[in-house]
């Protein structure tokens, strides 16, 4: 069966430790990741590619970084979606600044500025949590998508106030731009959530991982036992604001390709990662994945059944899917706080003692 470890033993510490420890989950991973890069590119079109697999991908990494914040390190946040416009607006100075640097890194250093950005705003945490870092982060929601609206140099002195994304070519293929074919901006987004969630992966199971989990059960004993707050606080701020800035740049750059802070950007992109977190399941890597896919291709899948097959009207589909979604995020507050996540752990302890019982 799956999930058996009988035979699936371990001769050194490093092995024992392993992300995957098990041999059939270590299957599962490498063939996900064949098919996600080696098969997937092969059969997806422009409609599946820019109405579910890309948004999917990129809220996912932000939905990694959130987590990061509040799941790992207990530090409550509103402010996703104007760290997501700091990465779409660093990306796209950054190219108008240099249009020879490469699209890779142009994200990458988009993520290193929303970083700074999230450093700075994270400052409050070493003075308050809870509800009221809550209410300082929401500010910084307002503040941010305020100045990257009413500033005309982060948008260029354009006159409509937007900001476009030119096409740029990697490895010769366009990835950004109206020639951008879905293939490359969807290998683009894949290539980016793998190593991010290694990334998260990595830093959570590590020392640091291991501060930021300290800080969230009890910040004054972690202080205690020597963990100091001001770095676990601010470099998880840091972290999670990298992660979030990929996923802005991403959004703008291959998703959006032209965007408004203020529309694009909005509070309502905070609660809807916010809300991915939730039901995906707080402190789990795994679960930033199921509350993304949830939330974005849960609805697309809706829209299908209601509106195409059942010939329901669009406006009714839409205000039932918003019915859902609340519906959701208070169940799993109320009968599972864990999330999906815990769902799946109860799953596979099932299926290791399956078919005895327990």
């Amino acid at each position: 069966m799956i999930y058996r470890e009988a035979g699936d033993f371990k001769t050194s510490y490093a092995a024992d430790n392993q992300t995957f420890p098990l041999r059939g989950d270590r299957l599962a991973y490498y063939l996900a990741v064949i098919f996600a890069l080696g098969v997937v590119p092969f059969f997806i079109n422009d409609y599946w590619a820019n109405a579910i697999v890309i948004p999917f991908l990129i809220y996912t990494i932000a939905a990694l970084g959130l987590n990061i914040l509040i799941g790992y390190c207990g530090q409550l946040s509103l402010g996703t979606g104007a760290f997501m416009a700091t990465g779409a607006y660093a990306a796209f100075k950054l190219t108008t600044a240099f249009p020879s640097l490469n699209i890779i890194f142009v994200i990458i250093l988009a993520g290193v500025v929303t970083a700074g950005v999230g450093v700075a705003f994270g400052l409050p945490s070493l003075r308050i949590k809870g509800f009221y870092l809550a209410v300082a982060t929401l500010a910084a929601q307002f503040f941010l998508i305020w100045l990257y609206t009413r500033t005309p140099w982060f948008f260029n002195y354009s006159p409509t106030g937007m900001i476009s994304m030119p096409t740029r070519e990697l490895f010769g293929y366009p990835v950004t731009g109206a020639s951008a074919t879905a293939v490359s901006g969807y290998l683009l987004c894949a290539v980016f959530l793998i190593a991010s969630a290694w990334l998260a992966r990595n830093l959570t199971r590590g020392t640091l991982g291991r501060q930021w989990m300290a800080i969230r059960d009890m910040d004054i004993a972690a202080e205690i036992i020597g963990v100091n707050p001001l770095r676990a606080k601010l470099s998880a701020f840091a972290v999670s604001s990298f992660l979030v800035g990929i996923s802005g740049a991403l959004f703008f750059t291959v998703y959006l390709g032209a965007a408004e802070a203020g529309e694009s950007f909005g509070i309502d992109k905070s609660f809807l990662v916010l809300f991915m977190v939730i039901i995906g399941g707080l402190g789990s890597i795994l679960g930033s994945f199921l509350g993304a896919f949830l939330l974005v291709v849960g609805p697309v899948l809706l829209k299908i059944l209601l509106v195409n097959n059942l010939g329901w009207p669009t406006d009714v589909a839409a205000h039932l899917e918003i019915m859902i979604i609340g519906a959701l995020i208070i169940l799993f507050l109320v009968m599972e706080p864990h999330g999906l996540t815990a769902l799946w752990r109860t799953i596979k302890e099932k299926l290791r003692l399956w078919p005895f019982p327990h």
